[in-house]
């Protein structure tokens, strides 16, 4: 009889052991969604401008360093002022002359013009003195303009920043010669403040792009490849005006602040462009998702670890996640893996426990 108790509750432990099904499991989710299009972006600088000369001559000082952020109208470069300012005396001194053989021109002329009304001066002197007053009148013209350019010129021999913006290599330094409209710029400054972030997305995602910036302004983050999370958030300010035949992709940028200066122009980074929030979204693994005659169900574990069948009606799936929009609850458990060995009803053992995402490990 010993012998006979044993043996039947041995079989008994064995068969309830059995019963249990070792599954995964997740904790259904709430939070807010986005509907979003991952490429890898390059950052440009807002502008970009090549510092060169505009004059001839001999570059005297250097008023900044490499690298330095620099304000529009900074003082950059001195190119050698002295034949310039020369050029303005010389033009000055022209306008002096002529101006003075002008007040003896315009004189003779109405000379020449009483003494013709009186019948005692020729026609053929008052029409010389006439052109003469008039070549001389032209002459102060020109002695204007040629003024007008030698201080324009004066003018170039301080080189300014015409941007905010920082400089990069210093490629011109003190005591070189410099032309204008060299072939190699003298520094380049690239304006940081705002910069734009550029990428491209496959063409089939333009209607969605279209369809929701008709909307409202569509956000673009960016990151770091080893860094978790944005790194800043800006506005979709481009799209651009044709697909690209050759790889069915349409370019598109971003337009961020900048203010701290994270973003570094020829950078690349993670971008991503936000085209729609679902807030208090429900959220589960896609893998706790199956599909039956009568459509989309998951396995819900009820607190007596039972396993219940929950028919559910699913939306988008985002980044390894199901939107379900009906037939669960936030914080109710649901399996992801082992659902073929399941039937309504069945006792289940979870294999190890959730982790702080809510899912098993």
């Amino acid at each position: 009889m010993i012998a006979i108790a044993g043996c039947s509750h041995g079989p008994a432990d064995t068969f309830g052991e059995r019963e249990a099904v070792p599954i995964l499991a997740a904790k259904v989710e709430q939070k807010t969604v986005s509907d979003t299009i991952h490429a890898i972006g390059r950052v440009e600088a807002f502008s970009t401008v090549d510092v060169k000369a505009q004059i001839s001559g001999q570059v005297m000082q250097v008023h900044f360093r490499q690298g330095q952020d620099v304000k529009q109208g900074d003082l950059l470069f001195t190119i050698d002022p002295r034949p310039f300012d020369a050029a303005l005396s010389q033009a000055q001194a022209n306008l002096a002359k002529d101006r003075a053989q002008y007040r003896q021109a315009s004189a003779d002329e109405r000379r020449y013009s009483t003494l013709l009304k009186q019948g005692v001066g020729s026609r053929q002197q008052y029409d010389q003195v006439e052109a003469t007053a008039g070549a001389l009148s032209a002459s102060m013209q020109a002695d204007d303009a040629a003024i007008q350019t030698a201080r324009l010129n004066l003018e170039y021999t301080a080189i300014r920043a015409p941007i905010d913006g920082r400089t990069g290599d210093l490629l011109v330094h003190a005591g070189n010669l410099v032309k204008p409209d060299a072939d190699t710029a003298m520094v380049v400054i690239n304006q940081v403040h705002p910069v734009y972030v550029a990428f491209s997305i496959p063409e089939q995602k333009l209607p969605a792009v279209r369809e929701f910036m008709a909307e409202r302004k569509l956000a673009v983050q960016v990151s770091l490849p080893e860094q978790q999370g944005p790194l800043e958030s800006g506005e979709l300010s481009f799209v651009d005006n044709s697909v690209d035949s050759k790889t069915g992709t349409i370019n598109l940028k971003g337009q961020f602040t900048n203010a701290d200066s994270r973003l570094w122009p020829g950078e690349f980074v993670n971008t991503t462009l936000v085209l729609h929030e679902h807030p208090g979204a429900i959220l589960v693994p896609s893998q706790a998702v199956q599909t039956g005659q009568q459509g989309s169900f998951v396995f819900v574990v009820q607190p007596s670890m039972k396993a219940e069948i929950r028919p559910i009606v699913i939306g988008e799936s985002i980044d390894n996640q199901t939107v379900v929009t009906s037939g669960l609850k936030p914080g109710e458990t649901v399996v992801t893996d082992g659902q073929l060995r399941l039937i309504p009803g069945a006792t289940v053992t979870i294999k190890s426990g959730l982790n702080e995402s809510g899912a098993a490990s």
